[in-house]
């Protein structure tokens, strides 16, 4: 009773469903007013012909007449009462078998099925949640952040304003609330002071308020926003924000980093308890063709090869097969071991002709920033001649107004002697064309894209990128590390760190017995017993029965690794 009270209370609360109700309202008089016009003129025509019968006789006529039913019990004689009831027979299968049918399901009965069903989505946290995730928005990033929650257990809920939208996605199995993030009563409904942290992800102007009014309601609790205008930075910061994330300056920068311009050197991707991990081009070098047991990086130096990009895609670093021309290992070792493989690399591969950066957007542009920085030669191409007068000498050295899928353009932008491309434009479907186009001008040529949905990295990859980076991987993994209190490390679209607990089958063996690599193909970066953190552990190392591990690999491989050992 009380959940249909719920539904009664959820349609009368909405003007468009109050409205509906209004229109059905309208449809029942205009058939009750039909019904009595009919009850009287049959008892005017009935008089007439010399029949008497009750008022209530005159209403029971009508409504089988209305309703094809005609029982025959009661009839005219005359042709004038013949005429009048084909008129009720008619309006009747008019009203009572078109008109009101439709009116009370596109009225009534369709509110009431969205009713239910937005109402099937909870308004609050259940009792005695506590450190928990708040996100504002389910969007591409948030999606991503919902599986990586997920696999770390810890409990997230996602706000969503529209109770439609709400409805489907609890359906689908998404840990929603309903509740607008710009209201307190739905950071009250959500116990926003027991919270382990808010995630701010809608607009810059709506961000805003959201860290404004978490602010008031609990003090304490971390807001982590993601800004979409640089220039927004300073107002959440000032709003009360603890952490601003500029996902788009920040993907751009990445994205630069991947840039082979120069000399060949490590590219740091991230720290971990005092190593590096880090990536190399293998490209133009004498390692090209050489195994990784040739190369003995770990007797020599003390570096470990933890997995190998090959056009795109992720492997395991397997010791006896050659690396390609196009390969980039990725390392791990200490400041100094990786200072003395850049010192063997340093004197290969010099190309200093400008890099070409596709897209003059804010990815675009902080790529460019981040190649200047780096005193690499930038040439930007853009579409937009309205963009053009924001790029400045700080940004590129030179600017090529058209369509980047113009030869003649391309051709004189520099793409035939350039290291390496840069295809950062929004549409993924356009990047994906792009990477097939200059794939074909320039072979030899390193590609390197964005993407916004991680579904199309596989595409992307077959065009001809050599790597590939997506807006809602890297704003996940920004926000799920300062979650983690720790450092933001990005390695590729679909590859990331994650922790699992040492499985009971493995306890005791040795790295090289467990062979986690030949099963699953993702590499141990550390193992975690108790306080201790042993980085970069060596083949013969044994497992702590309780300890934890520090995996490097693919969704896949994730994936794998607890199928095989559970």
């Amino acid at each position: 009773m009380k959940y249909v009270v719920s539904q009664l209370m959820y349609i009368i609360k909405q003007p468009l469903l109050r409205e509906n109700l209004r229109r059905l309202s309208t449809q029942l008089f205009v058939l009750l007013g039909m019904i009595a016009a009919y009850t009287i003129l049959f008892h005017v025509l009935m008089q007439r012909e010399g029949q008497e019968h009750s008022w209530l006789t005159g209403v029971y006529w009508t409504l089988t007449v209305m309703s094809t039913l005609g029982f025959g019990d009661i009839t005219f004689h005359s042709d004038l009462g013949r005429m009048f009831s084909v008129v009720v027979l008619v309006s009747g299968i008019f009203m009572l078998l078109i008109v009101l049918p439709f009116a009370f399901i596109r009225f009534f009965y369709a509110p009431w099925l969205e009713a239910q069903l937005n109402l099937r989505a909870p308004r609050s946290v259940p009792e005695g949640t506590k450190d928990h995730v708040l996100i504002c928005q389910h969007e591409v990033v948030a999606k991503d952040l919902i599986e990586r929650l997920a696999l770390a257990k810890i409990p997230h809920f996602v706000l969503e304003r529209d109770p439609s939208t709400s409805a489907h996605l609890h359906a689908a199995g998404a840990p929603v609330i309903t509740g607008d993030p710009q209201d307190g009563a739905t950071w009250r409904a959500v116990a926003v002071e027991r919270a382990r942290a808010v995630v701010a992800n809608v607009d810059d102007a709506q961000n805003t308020n959201v860290v404004l009014t978490v602010r008031h309601l609990a003090p304490k609790i971390p807001v982590i926003a993601i800004v979409d205008d640089e220039d927004a930075i300073d107002i959440l910061e000032l709003s009360g924000a603890s952490t601003v994330l500029p996902v788009k300056k920040r993907l751009g920068e990445h994205l630069a980093n991947r840039v082979n311009a120069g000399h060949a050197e490590v590219h740091a991707i991230g720290h971990y308890r005092g190593l590096v991990i880090g990536e190399f081009p293998v490209h133009r070098t004498p390692l090209a063709g050489r195994t990784l047991r040739e190369l003995d990086l770990r007797r020599r130096m003390g570096i470990s090869v933890v997995g190998v990009w090959e056009r795109g895609r992720f492997e395991r670093p397997e010791p006896d097969r050659p690396l390609s021309e196009w390969g980039v290992p990725v390392v791990i070792g200490t400041p100094e071991q990786i200072l003395e493989l850049n010192t063997l690399l340093v004197i290969y591969d010099t190309n200093y002709d400008p890099t070409v950066v596709i897209g003059g957007g804010k990815v675009g542009l902080a790529a460019a920033k981040a190649l200047r920085a780096r005193e690499v030669k930038v040439h930007v191409v853009e579409r937009e001649e309205m963009l053009r007068g924001k790029i400045g000498p700080d940004v590129a050295d030179r600017v090529f107004t058209g369509d980047a899928a113009d030869r003649d353009l391309l051709l004189e932008a520099g793409i035939m002697k350039a290291p390496a491309v840069l295809l950062t434009t929004n549409s993924d479907s356009i990047n994906i064309y792009l990477a097939v186009y200059c794939r074909k001008l320039n072979p030899d040529l390193r590609i390197i894209s964005r993407i916004t949905n991680e579904q199309n990295l596989e595409a992307v990859h077959r065009a001809g990128a050599d790597f590939a980076l997506g807006y809602s991987s890297l704003g996940a993994e920004s926000i799920f590390s300062t979650i983690q209190g720790r450092q933001v490390m990005m390695f590729g679209a679909g590859v990331e760190l994650f922790h699992v607990p040492v499985p009971a089958r493995l306890g005791g063996k040795t790295l090289a017995e467990a062979a986690i690599g030949a099963k699953c193909g993702a590499s141990v970066i550390a193992v975690q017993h108790g306080q201790e953190t042993i980085t970069n552990p060596a083949p013969e190392m044994p497992l702590p029965s309780h300890g934890e591990l520090l995996l490097l690999g693919t969704h896949d491989q994730r994936t794998l690794f607890s199928r095989e050992f559970g």
